[in-house]
């Protein structure tokens, strides 16, 4: 079985080595900077680990939604633009481009010998979460390689059991958490917190679990050192892959 590999850049953002294939997840390049959008406002504190010219080549950006900053800031979008291939939800796809590839929740589709599933996410509780916009996941297959899934910017537990379900080999998941919250959305976390996380790792059955969007906003409530403390409780602490921005986690 071929190792996974998850080089971690900050934020949402990593490159994810797989069946021969390199991936890079909701780009985020810019350096810190107040955004406002709508009645949003989000601070990003750190830049990138890694910048976009020391990623190497990259066979598809897998986006779980476009329209929110902190995972899809002004210089990921640029780079999504001029990547070979993204992969998005439905309806983001039409503003990147004839290169974008747009799915909904379990629709597929390839890059080279890999197998990518849209699947389910939910951005906040389920009155917010309709209202946040289209959010998708990924898992990816490939024969001869663990099944590895990418929850993207989703919240709910309730969503994370409908995919254990449908996909019960998942041995990777690389997990959104950090408890987000904004003002403009009330007091409803936007991703997951280190309790769901690590409720979640239980019911994947995963034997790895990576945690990104845990660094670099203001709007995360929660860090690394939560989700490590958490997990630990839980007896799930030789399962998280404790991989802070810069660093690369072989699985």
């Amino acid at each position: 079985m071929t190792d996974v590999t998850v080089r971690v850049i900050g934020g949402p953002t990593a490159v994810v080595e797989y069946a021969g294939a390199r991936f890079l997840l909701d780009p985020t390049f810019d350096e810190p900077q107040t955004y406002h959008y709508g009645p949003v406002t989000a601070v990003k504190l750190t830049g990138p680990a890694v910048r976009p010219d020391e990623l190497g080549p990259i066979d598809a950006v897998l986006v779980s939604h476009e329209h929110h900053m902190d995972n899809f800031d002004f210089s990921g979008r640029e780079f999504a633009l001029g990547a070979k291939r993204v992969i998005t939800t439905e309806d983001g796809a039409p503003k990147l481009g004839d290169h974008a590839t747009g799915l909904r929740p379990f629709d597929r589709t390839e890059v080279g010998t890999v197998r990518i599933t849209a699947v389910p996410a939910l951005h906040g509780d389920p009155e917010l979460g309709l209202r946040n916009g289209p959010v998708i996941g990924f898992v990816l297959e490939a024969d001869g390689a663990p099944t590895v899934y990418i929850g993207g910017d989703n919240a709910s537990l309730e969503v994370v059991s409908v995919i254990a379900e449908r996909f019960p080999g998942i041995e990777i998941a690389v997990l959104n958490v950090g408890a987000a919250k904004l003002p403009a959305r009330g007091d409803v976390f936007l991703t997951l917190t280190a309790d769901l996380a690590a409720r979640a790792a239980a019911l994947l059955g995963a034997r790895a679990v990576v945690p990104l969007h845990q660094d670099g906003w203001a709007h995360y409530t929660q860090h690394a050192e939560d989700v490590t403390r958490v997990f630990g409780a839980a007896g799930l602490g030789k399962v998280l892959v404790d991989a802070r921005p810069g660093a690369v986690a072989v699985l």
